[in-house]
């Protein structure tokens, strides 16, 4: 798919002005404030309205949120009621959810559980499942492992990647960790304030990238990085 303008303006003042394509899994890298958290509120349409949008783009599909566009959030309880069991937040016949959690590696016993009394890799797979209950064309992730130890970072991120291609949607995964971004997609978009500065295939740009912003981002992250990909 190609979002071929996406542009989005508070006032006078313009925030995000981008084009990318997302070919099989895209990774949407750079520093807070670069843009990329407004370009996936964009795509699921949770901006607010002092926030004007012009979204143009080329696919198969139309966008639309909780259907054929999923999201998977940094913070897997944001998606989760603590006060209501697993199981009665899927909206899809029980046996479609039992053979979800069986797809993202769960026990289905933590069906009969609430959020709180799951571990934070096991929550990162509930919201997963309730992303793949739709069965959509685009999934979207938003740091999506940022808050787990490295051990289960690995984990989740090998799961995308296996789901990915059982399920055959697109990937649009957005990050500042350069670690996970080179893990999981195959291309690379990288961000500054709010404008692509070096895009093209994961591998090409980060043994050749070609600005100093993404030699930095590069640089910082694989100094400090915690596991090895």
């Amino acid at each position: 798919m190609k979002i071929s303008k996406l542009h989005i303006t508070i006032g006078d003042k313009t925030l995000v002005d981008i084009s990318f394509n997302i070919n099989s899994s895209l990774a949407l890298v750079g520093q807070s404030g670069s843009g990329k958290s407004l370009t996936i509120k964009a795509l699921l349409s949770m901006l607010p309205s002092s926030m004007k949008v012009s979204l143009e783009y080329e696919n198969s599909f139309e966008l639309i949120a909780g259907e054929s566009v999923a999201f998977v959030p940094q913070n897997p309880f944001t998606a989760l009621s603590p006060l209501t069991k697993i199981k009665k937040q899927f909206f899809v016949p029980k046996e479609r959810v039992e053979k979800l959690f069986a797809q993202v590696g769960l026990d289905i016993e933590l069906l009969e559980r609430f959020a709180p009394e799951l571990s934070g890799g096991q929550l990162q797979r509930v919201v997963i499942a309730m992303a793949l209950s739709h069965e959509p064309k685009l999934m979207l992730l938003d740091e999506p492992t940022t808050a787990l130890d490295p051990k289960t970072r690995v984990m989740i991120l090998e799961l995308l990647k296996e789901l990915q291609k059982e399920f055959g949607f697109k990937m649009l995964f957005v990050t500042h960790d350069m670690n996970s971004a080179k893990m999981i997609c195959e291309d690379i978009c990288v961000l500054k304030d709010g404008e692509v500065v070096e895009s093209g295939e994961m591998s090409h740009v980060v043994q050749n990238p070609t600005q100093e912003y993404t030699k930095i981002l590069i640089d910082a992250n694989f100094a400090n990085r915690n596991f090895r990909i």
